[in-house]
């Protein structure tokens, strides 16, 4: 939902006011809330020139030709302006405007011709010159920069302009040289508006011209004050259960609206939205309601939230009458027992019509009133406000036997001494722990220690005013909070007290024998009671009575630093007196403000992760305003696909629809269509969804000329008349645009009416007009009509991860717009050069600006000014960056800290100050790549996002000088996740791994790439079509691993090289154990090597990695240590004429050993081979592609139950090409020469077949488990030129035996 603007239609009368005020009265016209009316073009009158001496005050006078009369600025009248007696933090100068004013700027002046002036100071405002209000400005009481010399004058606008008769300047600092020296102006302009005074009982009621009115649009703008922290403003409501209504609750201000629930309450009208907080401080709010059907801005004191209303109507209906200042009886979002409004109100204006004019005029109702005044009746609370250095002490009765005090007070800071009294033989404490009131009485005489503790409330530091009263007297104490009875706390302990005379609140310093739990207060009190007596602060502040310290009377200083809330995204807010800090448990976000994501913005950042395909939860606009949201990632070696899946079962079957009657079917998604919309199909470059409709006597578009029966509602709640495989604005269906419909006169199948089941189906593609939303079907309400509706997943692929541009000058650039980020910003993307510095972005305003440069080869810096002076953070780097590789930026600015991070390794924060400017306002163009004068940046940057927003770099950079679109280069940075000896190969907006040289696939050749091998299955694939000679073998890889679920026992293994004469051959023999036969010629016998006499035909996973160099031969098995082994000296080190290899069996009539033929070829093998890799060539990976009966199986990703060795330890890993292999002179046993251990192996071995037999055909039919094995790649995928020569022959000894559907029974 975005906010709105509207054509004004009607004025509304605010006289001498002018707050800015959106009016609606028609359809939104604009993209963005941006019409205001300013009532008043003019504000900027001198106020204080005109005045008399008299309407200025002060604290104190140096001397007569220093009054405060002479405060005038450019004045030079007496000693040329003001000074006070002593120049210390209590002094003020007062200015009374004589009446209400709006005031928009002021300006100081030192003494004139002096070395007095004031540096710094606060300005405070009040109605009446009590109860003052600090200037509040960027959530901070606002302390104004002032001269630094006695003649300039320095002057501020006031960003939040303010209504006040009576101004108080309170100095903070001043000059060195002399003293504090003053002359002053204020700017501004008269102000007069109505004033009604609600007594707490009275109502004003608004009635309509009709009884009942239904009501589209509404303008509601009022002012109020109050003291009361509970009161309904307005209420209206109607008898269909229409209502709206305006209250304080806890001195927050409450909106509840209700449009109307739906006819079956399944969607529930009811909408409420609180702002606001501390708005029982008894100054001015003003508030603005704007409703333009479900739309609504809600604005208090100029912060505006927008909403919309739930449920599903537009109007406002409400019977007779809107009252203001409470309700004339129950209504029906709140009960009875709620309180009227008790304060004043001014300038209510509803709809046009000025209510307060209108009362004055006695053409409203106002008989509920007992005297209505329209003039604001001044409360007289005093209150005192506490800092962690203050106190207040306060005179009371002693040597007397009873403490009664009370007090009201509001803080937000958990712990605090409220009150502390050294009683005549002990002590009495009241203070805040953990939210709690505690009091603590200690008395000791001599005879007897007397202990009392009490304990009452939870949360007391909410912000709120809680009322405090304490009675002790003999054997009795009860502290009560709230006045509320439940909540009293009573004593009958035996307590013998007599009070000292003296009561401090709000800190206690001095040492005493028996020091207080806590020393300090920062908040406020109010109403303060001293033995039953009130305190006299007016004669406190004249200092007459008690002392004080750091306090400031007749004021209260709180600030709700979580209203408005600075945690975004749902963060929580918690805050003490001096600080807030946000919890962001659960929200998917993390950072001081919770603003930046923990998700990657698309599955294309997984993937660059290294991540493999499944569900992941993403955040495209990363700190925008959309949450995170989870997809299916599919990773491919070309593209990345994200699907988002839909709730639509497939096929469903619709009947009873018609034209006038359709049935409308919802899609919803896994994300919401907002999410979808404005992040998967506005960043991917192609989208696609498939849409089937199945019919039986069923029409679907009525082509080909006819009114469309059916239609789809897409993006935009835009409805389209094409199907898929079609495309807008084409009334046809896929086998329409093919010309291979059912029936040539239509343009779908459908459409034909046959009586027999059709289909039309196919593929959208326009994805400015996906996902699909609904399906309104209106055919199928004839006998035997029918249909079968499917919505497919929402498919998108590209995105702008890679987005890209090259500066290559150092005066190129690309320029974009102002970048918006006032209280929270944050900046990332990648960069790569060889220069050794240049600025990546800026954007500048008056004074603030923001910069990220890279300073020299290791130094990276994020530079801002928000109007506290420049602020820089710098990262520097242990090696260069000028690197030519990627590196990557993250820079965040808010309104707690900045955080300047680099490749994830390097990070640096810095906290914002507690006081000062918070918001970044930039009016310039943003520049990337250069920017005023600055050193231009040589390189390319990628992947430019700022508040979640990616910007287009290459777009721009096709239409600018200098700078190219995309980046080359990639693979420097990235080619290590090219895995098992792939390539990286460079591509436009990124990089791609070529596995076409290994035994692997997938995304980053980390795919197990296997076979199911059947009996009597083979693979014969021919190395060389001439004679090659071969003295180095340098790796024969084959991975075997079974499923656990394989019977294996008797399974042999047969990889055979077959030459005219010389061969190798790796066997799993009858007895489970492996051997590798090698002739090479020279010798009568193969030579034989017993690798493992451990039975591996047992269903699991074995690795074996073998190379031969000359006479040294080096294996290993699974995570063992790799074992060498050397050939005789007769036997020959080459092996010649290499050119086929078997897997499965050997299929050859040449010379082949009989030992393999015989005892080894049959069945064969039977099992699951995968990764086999042999000197550069992948024999089972090609067959697997090439058209065959052999199908791809994932059997080879089974899980690993004894652990693969790691990487760096790993001789045979195909990154460590040039390990060096240890030496073992153990020696080889030849086949059959230990018969003992081969008939010992041959009788385990039948016991195990005989167990293992027994067990598959129980659990058969126990578990039913079926597996079948087929392919998940395309058939006849291009292979690369070295293997497109190679030919891979997939065969049998019978063929016809063999089926592509076969399944097997597993265990």
């Amino acid at each position: 939902y975005n906010a709105f603007t509207l054509k004004i239609c009607r004025t509304v009368l605010l006289t001498n006011f002018s707050f800015s005020l959106s009016l609606l009265c028609s359809p939104p016209v604009l993209p963005h809330y941006s019409v205001f009316v300013s009532l008043i073009d003019k504000c900027d009158e001198p106020l204080a020139s005109p005045l008399s001496h008299t309407a200025f005050t002060s604290s104190s006078v140096f001397s007569n030709g220093y009054a405060p009369g002479y405060a005038k600025l450019n004045r030079r009248g007496g000693a040329g302006g003001w000074s006070p007696l002593d120049s210390d933090h209590y002094q003020w100068l007062q200015v009374d405007l004589g009446s209400r004013k709006q005031v928009r700027a002021i300006a100081t002046q030192g003494r004139y011709s002096s070395s007095d002036w004031t540096t710094r100071y606060r300005l405070l405002y009040s109605d009446t010159g009590r109860n003052w209000k600090p200037y509040h400005q960027d959530g901070n009481i606002w302390a104004f920069s002032g001269n630094s010399n006695s003649e300039s004058s320095v002057r501020h606008e006031l960003q939040q302009g303010i209504v006040a008769r009576f101004l108080r300047l309170i100095p903070l600092d001043w000059s060195e040289e002399g003293r504090i020296g003053l002359r002053i102006e204020v700017y501004g302009c008269s102000y007069w508006s109505d004033v009604i005074n609600f007594d707490g009982q009275g109502v004003i009621s608004y009635r309509f011209k009709v009884k009942k009115m239904k009501i589209i649009k509404d303008v509601i703008a009022l002012r109020f004050k109050t003291s009361e922290s509970e009161g309904v403003i307005l209420h209206g409501e109607g008898q269909q259960g229409d209502y709206i209504t305006l209250e304080l609750r806890k001195a927050k201000l409450q909106l509840q609206i209700n449009l109307g629930s739906n006819q079956y309450g399944s969607i529930l009208g009811h909408t409420s939205v609180t702002t606001g907080s501390l708005l029982d401080d008894n100054h001015w709010h003003s508030v603005v309601i704007e409703r333009y059907r479900r739309n609504v801005n809600f604005t208090l004191d100029r912060h505006t939230q927008h909403f919309r209303t739930n449920g599903e109507f537009d109007h406002l209906d409400l019977d007779y009458e809107l009252s203001f200042g409470g309700m004339p009886y129950s209504g029906k979002p709140v009960g009875g027992g709620r309180k009227n409004f008790k304060g004043c109100m001014e300038s209510i204006n509803y709809n046009g019509d000025n209510i307060t004019d209108l009362a004055r005029r006695k053409k409203l109702d106002t008989s509920s009133f007992r005297n209505l005044s329209f003039s604001c009746v001044e409360t007289h609370t005093f209150p005192v406000f506490f800092n962690a250095s203050s106190f207040l002490q306060l005179p009371g009765r002693a040597n007397h036997n009873v403490v009664s005090v009370g007090f009201q007070f509001r803080t937000w800071n958990p712990d605090g001494l409220l009150l502390f009294s050294n009683l005549d033989d002990g002590i009495l404490e009241i203070s805040l722990e953990e939210g709690k009131v505690i009091v603590h009485i200690n008395v000791t005489t001599a005879t007897k220690n007397y202990r009392v503790d009490l304990s009452s409330g939870s949360g007391l530091n909410d912000g709120q005013w809680h009322a405090i009263r304490l009675v002790v007297k003999e054997n009795f104490a009860m502290l009560t909070i709230n006045g509320e009875e439940a909540s009293a706390v009573r004593s009958t302990s035996p307590l013998s007290i007599t009070t000292g005379g003296t009561y401090h609140l709000g800190g206690y310093f001095l040492q005493t024998l028996y020091p207080p739990t806590q020393r300090t207060f920062q908040g406020c009190m109010q109403a303060i009671l001293v033995d039953d007596q009130p305190a006299d602060l007016h004669a406190v502040e004249k200092g007459t009575v008690g002392a004080f310290e750091n306090i400031s009377l007749d004021m209260c200083a709180i600030i709700d630093r979580c209203m408005p809330n600075h945690c975004e995204h749902g963060g929580g807010c918690r805050q003490t007196w001096d600080s807030f800090s946000c919890t962001c448990d659960g929200t998917g976000y993390t950072g001081a403000t919770c603003h930046t994501s923990i998700y990657e913005p698309s599955c294309e950042a997984y993937k660059h992760l290294g991540r493999s395909s499944d569900t992941y939860w993403i955040d495209p606009d990363g700190s925008g305003p959309l949450s995170p949201f989870k997809v299916n990632c599919n990773m491919t070696e070309d593209n990345v696909w994200t699907t988002v899946m839909n709730n639509l079962p497939p096929r469903t079957l619709v009947t009873g629809s018609s034209r006038e009657k359709r049935t409308v079917l919802q899609v919803n998604y896994s994300a919401s269509i907002d999410q979808v919309s404005a992040t998967i199909t506005t960043s991917a470059e192609y989208c696609e969804q498939h849409i089937a409709y199945s019919c039986r006597t069923s029409r679907l578009l009525n082509t080909p000329d006819g009114t469309p029966y059916t239609w789809w509602v897409g993006r935009g709640s835009e409805k389209h008349f094409y199907w898929g495989g079609s495309g807008p604005g084409i009334q046809k269906c896929a086998c329409g645009i093919d010309r291979n419909c059912t029936d040539p006169k239509y343009d779908c199948n459908c459409d034909a009416d046959h009586k027999v089941w059709r289909e039309d189906s196919g593929l959208l593609v326009y994805k400015d007009h996906l996902p699909v939303s609904q399906v309104a079907v209106g055919d199928t309400n004839r006998p035997g009509s029918e249909a079968k509706l499917t919505v497919g997943p929402l498919r998108c692929q590209g995105d702008n991860y890679w987005n890209a541009a090259s500066f290559t000058t150092p005066s190129s650039y690309l320029h974009f717009a102002t970048f918006q980020g006032e209280t929270s910003a944050d900046i990332s993307f990648y960069f790569k050069t060889s220069a050794p510095y240049g600025v990546f972005l800026e954007n500048l305003g008056n004074t603030d600006f923001i910069r990220l440069e890279l300073k020299s080869p290791k130094v990276v810096s994020f530079s801002f000014d928000v109007g506290n002076g420049p602020v820089e953070l710098s990262v520097h780097s242990a090696t260069p960056l000028n690197d030519d590789q990627w590196h990557r930026v993250v820079a965040e600015r808010n309104v707690k800290e900045a955080v300047l991070q680099l490749d994830q390794t390097y990070r640096v924060s810095r906290l914002a100050p507690a006081q000062g400017h918070t918001r970044l306002e930039l009016f310039s163009q943003l520049y990337v790549g250069a920017a005023g004068g600055q050193r231009g940046f040589l390189g390319c940057i990628r992947g430019l996002r700022m508040n979640g927003i990616t910007l287009d770099l290459e777009e721009r950079a096709k239409v600018t000088p200098g700078v190219k679109p995309g980046c080359q280069g990639h693979c420097t940075s990235y080619g290590m996740y090219c895995r098992n000896g792939g390539k990286c190969v460079e591509k436009y907006n990124g990089y791609l791994c070529d596995c076409s040289k290994t035994a692997y696939d997938g995304p980053f050749c980390t795919k197990d790439v296997g076979g199911f091998f059947e009996a009597g299955t083979l693979i014969k694939y021919s190395l060389a079509p001439e004679p090659v000679s071969s003295s180095r073998d340098s790796r024969l890889q084959s991975h075997q691993l079974w499923p656990q679920e394989v019977n294996l026992t008797r399974e042999e293994l047969s990889l055979s090289f077959s030459t005219s004469n010389d061969y190798l051959a790796l066997l799993l023999r009858h007895n489970g154990s492996l051997q590798v036969r090698y002739n090479l010629g020279g010798l009568r016998e193969p030579f034989s090597i017993d690798v493992d006499q451990r039975n591996l035909a047992n269903g699991q996973p074995h690795n074996i990695n073998m190379s031969r160099v000359d006479r040294r031969i080096t294996i290993q098995m699974d995570h063992y240590p790799p074992v060498s082994y050397t050939l005789p000296d007769a036997s020959d080190t080459q092996l010649n004429l290499v050119k086929t290899l078997f897997l499965g069996k050997v299929y050859e009539t040449g010379h082949v050993d009989p030992a393999v033929i015989e005892r080894h070829n049959s069945p064969g093998f039977v099992g699951c081979l995968s990764r086999v890799w042999f000197n550069g060539v992948a024999p089972l990976k090609a067959a697997l592609r090439a058209a065959g009966k052999l199908l791809e199986s994932n059997c080879g990703a089974s899980p690993l139950t004894i652990p693969p060795m790691s990487a760096a330890t790993d001789p045979w890993h195909l990154d460590n090409t040039d390990a060096e292999f240890p030496f073992n002179e153990e020696r080889v046993i030849p086949d059959g020469v230990n018969r003992d251990s081969a008939i010992i192996g041959g009788i385990i071995a039948v016991v195990i077949f005989t167990i293992l037999c027994t067990l598959v055909f129980l659990i058969r039919y126990m578990f039913r488990h079926k597996g079948t094995y087929h392919t998940n790649e395309a058939k006849g995928s291009a292979e690369s030129a070295a293997e497109s020569a190679d030919t891979a022959i997939i065969g049998t000894d019978n063929p016809e035996t063999i089926d592509e559907s076969k399944k097997e029974w597993f265990i």
